[in-house]
């Protein structure tokens, strides 16, 4: 795969393990010395990179302009252009998107803020959406790129850093920056949610669309804010050379475990789907053949071992991740894991009104007796009353229209941002949004 080794001598029958090679090889190493940059300056302007505007996200008069720029966001779409580009349009997912034949598409203006990055950190920033350009690239995460796509995101992206002054190691993967709250697997924040756009970390990928240097490890897992969950991504994401021969020997006793979609011992519906498991685009074909989507899924401590996880190149890719429902999604330490006690973790009872409960104020024992029925919010903080002098942006800022912020008011009712108006915002509401 060229992809992954430009100039490689290995048989054709070892090439397409080479990415599977990365992922399981030695650990990340201190940063190299990189390849120079050439010292040809290519000057790129506005004029020299064509937008198509037939995309144009109808969501853009509601977004707001980004305060700060400093990161460049690079995602696959794992799924066909014409169903990527409907759905990141309707939803204003991302600024650009980049088709196979390298047309390149503008869905929100690049000086607003998109809903790209889900729930996201970088050396301790969270909530990434306020300070980044997400470019989508039609393909998939273990895939190469075509020829126009790089030629055309080369441009792009030289077009982005020289007007915003980004540096080649602040242009990252959404594998990269994406975490998890805690769940029923996964019992800390954790990285490793996402594997999009992984292949685009690679220096051999990265020096085809003219970037020189990368990150040589996560902060954020160094720093000890998030855990590792998935040591396989890490390896290729912080990897600093090129893939070397011996490692594609390494994988050949593994390959077919790694890429597995059957659940097993050591195969949970996470490691498969990862935040897609609850889909309803994420089908499970049980040992008997009965099909339910994971949606219609309610036990998950009973899944079956045999079980094949198809997941739809429809579904969504980055899912809202807020409300949770226990006895629907899981009991409060599954949904929450060490965060069950936390005072960043709401819980909504049922039928009780506008009051609420923070997992600081419950025992071990309260929080396990919770009723089935009980709304839950992990990772947030809250903010309110709303008023005329306190109004919603002043209290959360751009975030106070994503659809995983939410508004609890008199009656009890919990609304999403993106369904609110902001001049309809009952007076007395509170707020909750994502740390």
């Amino acid at each position: 795969m060229s992809a992954l080794h430009a100039k490689t001598r290995l048989p054709a029958c070892l090439r397409a393990l080479v990415c599977a090679a990365v992922l399981l090889g030695a650990e990340a190493a201190p940063a190299r010395r990189t390849p120079k940059a050439p010292t040809r300056k290519t000057q790129i302007s506005a004029r020299h990179v064509q937008i198509h505007a037939n995309h144009r996200s109808p969501r853009n008069a509601q977004r707001p302009t980004r305060r700060s720029t400093l990161y460049i966001i690079l995602h696959t779409t794992e799924g066909g252009a014409r169903g990527s580009l409907a759905k990141l349009s309707a939803n204003g997912e991302c600024h650009y998107v980049v088709d196979l034949d390298g047309k390149i598409y503008a869905i929100i203006d690049r000086h607003r803020v998109a809903y790209h990055a889900g729930v996201s950190m970088w050396n301790g920033r969270t909530g990434l959406d306020s300070c980044t350009v997400g470019i989508e690239i039609v393909g998939y995460h273990n895939r190469e790129l075509t020829t126009a796509q790089y030629s055309s995101l080369k441009s792009l992206l030289q077009e982005l850093k020289g007007v915003y002054k980004i540096p080649d190691e602040n242009v990252l993967t959404h594998s990269m920056v994406a975490y998890g709250n805690p769940n029923r697997w996964q019992r800390k924040r954790h990285r490793g949610r996402k594997r999009c756009g992984m292949l685009l970390s690679l220096p051999t990928t990265r020096a085809k669309l003219g970037l020189y240097r990368k990150p040589a490890y996560d902060p954020d897992v160094k720093a000890g804010r998030l855990v590792n969950a998935d040591f396989e991504l890490a390896k290729i994401l912080y990897k600093q050379g090129p893939v070397r021969e011996a490692e594609v020997k390494v994988v050949q006793a593994a390959t077919a475990q790694s890429s597995s979609n059957v659940i097993g011992p050591n195969r949970s519906a996470w490691d498969i789907a990862r935040d897609l498991y609850k889909s309803s685009g994420t089908v499970y074909i049980f040992p008997d053949g009965t099909k339910k989507t994971g949606a219609e899924i309610r036990n998950w401590k009973s899944m079956p071992a045999g079980t094949k996880v198809e997941v739809s190149g429809d579904a969504n890719e980055n899912p809202v991740e807020g409300l949770v429902v226990i006895g629907t999604d899981g009991t409060a330490a599954e949904l929450a894991g060490e965060d069950v006690l936390a005072a960043s973790t709401f819980y909504f009872p049922p039928a009780s009104g506008n009051r609420y409960k923070t997992g600081s104020t419950l025992s071990a024992a309260q929080a396990a007796a919770l009723p089935a029925g009980t709304k839950m919010l992990v990772g947030y903080s809250v903010g309110g009353p709303v008023s005329p002098k306190r109004p919603v942006f002043e209290i959360c800022s751009v975030r106070w229209n994503r659809p995983d912020t939410y508004y609890l008011t008199a009656d009890g009712k919990l609304t999403s941002g993106d369904q609110i108006n902001e001049k309809t915002i009952p007076v007395g509401a509170f707020v909750f949004f994502r740390q």
